[in-house]
């Protein structure tokens, strides 16, 4: 499953930055005053974290996934299994994991949000992520059935909204630090595809945006630290110095960075602008030094597709060839390049996920698989040697559980 994050949630600072109880609310206004947000915490559980938003990432991404496939009523209300998704957002699978995902969930319902973001005829939205979180178990064996996720309605009209979404790469799950996490963000919504030049974003206005507790000067002190490391997933961070004086942060995408996927940047890129109708900008706009740069530009067809123009035939001498001939040798075929464009864009929309059917399927013929985690090795397996690329991918995948089932169901627990 493709992972999303909100747009919205990764320019705004919403969550607590740092691994200890924080109950400061955060008061954020914009540099031209018309957006703000005010966040408040629970005396009892604290400010919601920005690892808590790790399980509103997986949201967002089953949420853009049912969407992606055309399923209809795409519901407020989640059905998940928490080691789907501690697997999926790099956790693991202890008890002790189980008993923080239960507290972060908690956090999440009890965070308070206002903000005039998306506020449309009122002055302001007044929500909290959650709505509510269940477990559910089995009355009959007490075995745990999963869980249930409400999530608030402007958390999902912003899933859901066109362009609502942007791809993250899963390497930020690997990422440690509050202050890196929520700089990997930043990256990923400025200059995700703002070309080589990147975005650069003055000090004083990053501040501001982070949330962060604590002085200007500490927060600079660790920025620029942050940057002199230069070690975040996909992306390069270096120091400028603005007219004021003041240093900018300068970020730039670089392709496979320290653990980040290769080709993400492209592919990706183009996957948003196809699928949640992020447009690219004009030629004219140029990234703002204080604030949002404009949106990010496309990639060049031929780049996403991988595709190049067809060489010269070498069956006939050069010299007999007219002028006339060599140019239209020498000359793309444009139509051809789109074709073959769209083709490869197509390839990788329909691949990669399990199919409904798919998955009634081997519920009824394979029970008691994780299917989410088999998916993944399935994808590993894929993608470890091209020639395994299937021309069906979700035959082939029932194909790969039930090889897997013949071979290890004895080791199910029934």
């Amino acid at each position: 499953m493709p992972l999303r994050d909100q747009r919205e949630m990764m320019e705004r600072p919403f969550f607590s930055l740092a691994k200890s109880k924080r109950v400061k609310p955060i008061d954020y206004t914009s540099p031209d005053g018309k957006l703000w947000v005010h966040v408040s915490a629970s005396p009892e559980y604290g400010m919601a974290t920005i690892w808590d938003a790790d399980i509103l990432i997986y949201c967002a991404s089953v949420l853009a996934d049912m969407a992606r496939r055309g399923v209809n009523d795409v519901p407020r209300k989640l059905h998940l299994m928490p080691y789907d998704l501690l697997r999926a957002i790099g956790r693991p699978t202890t008890g002790r994991a189980y008993e923080l995902l239960g507290q972060s969930l908690d956090r999440l319902v009890a965070t308070t949000i206002k903000t005039n973001i998306r506020a449309e005829n009122r002055r302001e939205a007044t929500f909290s992520w959650l709505d509510g979180w269940t477990q559910l178990v089995d009355e009959r064996t007490e075995r745990s059935r999963g869980m249930t996720i409400e999530l608030s309605n402007w958390f999902w009209e912003g899933v859901m909204m066109q362009g609502g979404v942007l791809s993250i790469d899963r390497a930020y799950f690997d990422i440690t630090g509050g202050r890196e996490r929520w700089l990997y963000r930043v990256a990923r919504k400025h200059s995700g595809g703002a070309g080589e030049g990147g975005f650069a974003i003055s000090m004083p206005v990053l501040f501001e945006k982070s949330g962060a507790e604590g002085e200007y000067r500490r927060f600079k002190f660790e920025i620029l630290k942050l940057a002199e490391k230069d070690a975040l997933p996909g992306y390069g961070l270096s120091v400028e110095t603005a007219k004021g004086g003041e240093p900018m942060l300068r970020m730039r995408r670089i392709d496979g960075k320290d653990g980040a996927e290769r080709g993400f940047g492209i592919l990706r890129q183009a996957q948003d602008e196809r699928t949640t109708g992020e447009a690219p900008p004009s030629k004219s706009a140029q990234p703002e030094l204080v604030e949002d740069p404009a949106q990010p530009a496309l990639a060049t067809k031929a780049a996403v597709s991988g595709a190049r123009p067809a060489k010269p035939s070498t069956s006939v001498s050069p010299g007999k060839h007219s002028p006339d001939q060599r140019m239209r040798e020498d000359t793309i075929d444009a139509s051809a390049l789109i074709r073959q464009t769209v083709s490869a864009l197509s390839d990788t929309a329909t691949r990669g996920f399990m199919a409904d059917d798919t998955i009634q399927h081997l519920r009824e013929t394979c029970p008691g698989w994780d299917l989410h985690a088999l998916h993944a090795d399935f994808e590993r397996w894929v993608n470890a040697d091209a020639a395994r690329l299937p021309a069906n991918w979700q035959k082939a995948f029932i194909g790969f559980v039930k090889r897997h089932n013949e071979k290890h169901g004895n080791t199910l627990r029934r």
